[in-house]
């Protein structure tokens, strides 16, 4: 795989949201329904509340990312690398930059909720220093729901 950029892009873009079906196909496919039922806007990416981040490699869109505000925090949505693309770093180069559009942006801490059938997000956001915290967003107190935070 060729050097991955990483930029900004629109949420509403229609490649990002080929790339953001990928994503809730997964998630169906490993919790059922439609993925996830976390009412998410265009607008809540917006700069200077939001931010969504695309990766790509030969012009190819691999991996994916956003924040939000949510109170004095970043919450980290829609992660996601494509299948051909994982194992090479996607997600922690979109994560890292992540983390430093929200600390451009004045936040002091990212927040993410995730899933217990997804074992490879667990243990990246585990490698890269966020901790366990009370539940807080659309699935808290859900069986299976795991939410984290890293203070930046």
């Amino acid at each position: 795989m060729e050097q991955i950029q990483i930029r900004e892009a629109r949420f509403d873009d229609p490649d990002v949201q080929s790339l953001i079906s990928l994503a809730l196909a997964e998630l169906s496919n490993r919790y059922g329904g439609s993925g996830d039922d976390t009412p998410v806007a265009a607008s809540d990416f917006a700069p200077p509340s939001g931010a969504f981040l695309v990766a790509s490699s030969s012009g190819r869109l691999v991996g994916c990312a956003g924040w939000r505000t949510h109170g004095d925090d970043a919450e980290l949505k829609r992660m996601f690398t494509i299948e051909q693309a994982r194992g090479r770093g996607v997600a922690r180069q979109v994560l890292a930059a992540v983390e430093e559009s929200a600390r451009e942006r004045g936040r002091k801490r990212v927040i993410l909720e995730t899933g217990d059938k997804q074992p490879e997000a667990i243990a990246l956001y585990e490698k890269c220093g966020y901790a366990r915290i009370e539940d807080f967003g659309y699935y808290k107190g859900e069986a299976g729901v795991l939410s984290y935070a890293k203070v930046l």
